[in-house]
């Protein structure tokens, strides 16, 4: 273990797992009759922790079938696999890359001490792990997120149904709008309610690219805002033809009618980036705003590295940064007026509060 694993720290969303005498009870390749049998105190801890919502993924030094093997050993279907005879902190990275996470939410498991020494001099963020760590891991704070979902509990089957939509739009010929209606599109937004709380609360701890406040809030907060007649908390579902992402993200706005409404936070999660569930929460708020009749919505949003994504889409969405924007780490103002014409919403979106 290259750091004390089992003091604090954020909880890991990833796990990527070599396969030959650490996965399986054996090497993979000199058993080509019969390929060695899943470790069965591993595979608990698999299944325990893809329970709590965490990825599982394998980079080995195999041919993919081994890969495929290993889904079928252990009767778990891995967010992404990578299987050559490459340097496995590249493998990772490819990982990262394709789940769309931080290298810093990962972990890594392997019982050949070169490999981790390798993979933790590459990749410092990353927590390297032996399998007899692996193996006590549920028990560290690392590994045991507060609240776990519906939605994370589902979440190595949304990541699934996300590589086959992924496939599907690279193979298809049309515009992004194009495919998002052949894929049968359906995003949803409406008020909250008060079950929404908690994972409203997972969305504000995980989501970092898109999301405008940058810190968590607590669910009995999100209650309370839910509740309030002075708030509009509004979530957004979404689903297609590849499955159903269920609550992807939410906006806090000021109900109070003003001139000037204020949504101090929006988040979304980055398995809904290029699905259209942004641009629709963002032209929703602005449709709200102008029904109160107010005149312009603002949106604090903090300026980080990683959410580039987010204020992206507040620009796409009319809103302008404010003259001195503020740096890294501080909090620019993008406001837009709603008194004129106002953005559309796209014929998959719902509103589920329109009268």
């Amino acid at each position: 273990m290259t750091s004390t694993a089992a003091g604090p720290g954020p909880v890991l969303k990833c796990i990527v797992w070599d396969i030959d005498n650490t996965l399986l009870d054996g090497i993979y390749l000199e058993s080509p009759d019969q390929p060695p049998q899943a470790d069965p105190e591993l595979t608990a801890v698999l299944r325990e922790l893809a329970g709590r919502g965490i990825l599982q993924a394998l980079a080995s030094r195999n041919p993919p079938e081994a890969a495929a093997w290993v889904q079928q050993a252990t009767g778990l279907e891995f967010a992404a696999a990578e299987c050559g005879w490459g340097s496995k902190a590249e493998s990772i990275g490819r990982i990262a890359a394709e789940l769309g996470l931080e290298l810093e939410s990962f972990a890594f498991v392997d019982d050949d001490m070169l490999e981790r020494a390798e993979v933790a001099a590459a990749l410092p963020d990353v927590l390297v792990l032996t399998p007899e760590d692996a193996a006590e891991a549920p028990g560290w704070p690392q590994f045991s997120p507060r609240v776990i979902t519906a939605e994370a509990r589902r979440r190595s089957d949304l990541y699934a149904e996300r590589r086959r939509r992924q496939a599907a739009a690279a193979a298809f010929g049309g515009s992004r709008d194009d495919f998002l209606r052949q894929a049968g599109t359906r995003i949803t937004i409406g008020r909250a309610a008060l079950a929404d709380a908690p994972r409203l609360h997972e969305l504000s701890v995980r989501t970092h690219q898109l999301n405008s406040v940058g810190e968590p809030i607590a669910a009995t907060e999100l209650a309370s805002l839910i509740s309030s007649p002075g708030h509009v908390v509004a979530t957004v579902t979404l689903a297609d033809n590849f499955g159903d992402d269920g609550l992807v993200g939410a906006a806090i706005m000021t109900g109070k009618a003003s001139a000037v409404m204020t949504a101090p936070a929006i988040m979304m999660s980055c398995r809904a980036l290029g699905r259209g569930a942004l641009d629709a929460l963002l032209a929703w708020l602005c449709r709200t705003a102008a029904s109160t009749g107010a005149t312009e919505i603002q949106v604090p949003c903090l300026v980080t590295e990683r959410n580039v994504p987010m204020r992206l889409a507040l620009a796409a969405a009319g809103l302008r940064a404010e003259p001195g924007a503020a740096a890294a780490g501080g909090r620019a103002l993008f406001a837009r007026s709603v008194a004129g014409e106002l953005p559309a919403l796209a014929g998959w979106v719902t509103d589920r509060d329109a009268p």
